[in-house]
């Protein structure tokens, strides 16, 4: 597995793995209604685009795959970070968290949903609330989480 910088042609594939992952991995703590309105499967390409063009992006590439991605911006805000449900357990996350984590100084802010949570606690983040988030009308649960870096 190799990790790079985000490129403006992988944004139609990170938001089909987004919808991908959101849809299988997360389905052990959400509902349908929930994974509907988290990933509509109608992601705005340029607003994503524009966005991990704007944060430090990092794609994860395995034999040619794009298996994972994730990004934070300057004020230490770790916004998205998904695993393709076919290669989760493998390191993935934690290779492209550490990568975002060593690129600022400060604290690091990011909102878990209920699966990630284990996996930021594991690695030294600390819940400071939890948060119902509404999406298109439908409320989830996530956690407003923070490590020290």
């Amino acid at each position: 597995m190799q990790l790079r910088r985000y490129k403006q042609s992988d944004c139609r594939e990170l938001a089909e793995l987004f919808y991908n992952t959101v849809h299988t991995v997360n389905a052990a703590d959400y509902n349908n209604e929930q994974l509907n309105a988290w990933a509509t499967g109608h992601v705005d390409l340029e607003a994503w685009n524009k966005s991990l063009l704007e944060h430090y992006s990092i794609v994860a590439v395995d034999n040619g795959i794009i298996v994972g991605f994730g990004d934070i911006d300057q004020t230490g805000y770790l916004d998205r970070l998904y695993v393709h449900a076919d290669y989760q357990g493998r390191g993935i996350a934690t290779a492209i968290r550490n990568k975002l984590e060593q690129s600022v100084s400060g604290k690091i802010v990011t909102h878990a949903s209920v699966t990630a949570k284990p996996f930021f606690e594991k690695r030294g983040y600390k819940v400071i609330k939890e948060q119902s988030v509404e999406r298109h009308g439908v409320f989830l649960t996530n956690f407003v989480m923070e490590k020290a870096n």
